[in-house]
């Protein structure tokens, strides 16, 4: 990554008692960029961002978060960044106006009027401007944080797990809104488990068991992983895919809707397998070869990942 980096850290690692939470972790985040932590619950991603914006001091490691050291000048890290949580955490007994205003106050803003107005018309949350925060939809409960995050004029928005619980309609407008605050130059770092969310992303880091699996840029993700993937359709594919998994090359079956989605690292030994099946299939089975995609990718990482809470042998690539 050659330009200006937002965040700039290696080998930050927190654990809570024996439990390693976090384990050496690294990354590099461009400023105006759309970043992506995807990774399952328990994996340490919230962990990461409070360390990142300043909530939390790591037990190791070092670097920057807006040019500003994560070790020793996390107040001033704090003072620049909008951190969105993953619960509503405004007042619910007060109005949306009545929350913004409080935020402001709490940042000792100035021209807290003018600002508190243009987040309602910029959020869309002017006509509701009177409305009680706990008598929202989750939409709005998002759109009311979303502001609150934005009246001090962050350089940094840490979102984690934003649109948990909340309608695909709600969905699509908040990402609206991340893609405009980046064309603006604010860097964005946000936890997902949704697919559809990370192929929005610039770029995309895999977190497991507190460990950093493998980052870059989102359309490069599958290819850095090496997978080769086949697309099948047609009957009977719960009986196919556990033949496939004891096939030679077939190192994952994942079904996707009416298909299955058969994956491995070696090229020609999974073709040949495929040759085989699609050659004594019934005609109404169709194999295709396609893209190895991030959901594809994702799966294929997990499974390989060993839980630093459990001893447990990790399973065998398939879904």
């Amino acid at each position: 990554m050659t330009a200006e980096l937002a965040i700039d850290v290696a080998g930050l690692t927190k654990s809570f008692g024996p439990k390693r939470v976090v384990d050496n972790f690294d990354i590099r985040v461009p400023r105006g960029a759309i970043y992506g932590f995807l990774g399952p619950n328990g994996s340490g991603k919230t962990t990461t961002i409070r360390m990142l914006c300043g909530l939390l001091t790591p037990d190791a490691g070092e670097g920057t978060c807006l040019g500003l050291d994560v070790r020793r000048e996390a107040s001033r890290i704090k003072a620049e960044v909008g951190y969105m949580t993953q619960r509503f955490s405004l007042y619910e007994d007060l109005s949306i106006r009545e929350n913004l205003e409080f935020v402001a106050r709490m940042y000792e803003l100035d021209r807290r009027r003018q600002r508190v107005d243009a987040a309602l018309a910029e959020l869309g949350l002017a006509d509701r401007a009177r409305q009680l925060a706990g008598t929202l939809s989750g939409g709005w409960k998002q759109r009311l944080a979303l502001a609150a995050c934005l009246l001090h004029e962050p350089r940094l928005l840490l979102l984690d797990e934003p649109t948990a619980g909340v309608d695909p309609k709600a969905r699509r407008d908040f990402w609206d809104e991340i893609r405009r605050l980046s064309g603006r130059g604010v860097t964005v770092l946000v936890s997902t488990h949704y697919m559809d969310e990370a192929v929005q992303c610039d770029y995309i880091a895999y977190i497991a068991y507190g460990r950093k699996l493998i980052d870059g840029p989102a359309a490069q993700i599958a290819r850095q992983v090496g997978l080769v993937t086949y697309r099948v359709e047609g009957p009977e594919l719960a009986a196919l895919a556990e033949r496939l998994q004891r096939e030679p090359g077939v190192e994952q079956v994942a079904r996707f809707g009416a298909a299955l989605h058969v994956s491995g690292t070696d090229a020609a030994v999974l073709e040949g397998t495929v040759r085989r099946y699609a050659a004594a299939a019934a005609s109404d089975q169709h194999w295709s070869l396609q893209p190895a995609g991030l959901e594809e990718a994702f799966i294929y990482l997990m499974a390989g990942a060993r839980d630093n809470f459990s001893a447990a042998t990790p399973p065998r690539r398939s879904s």
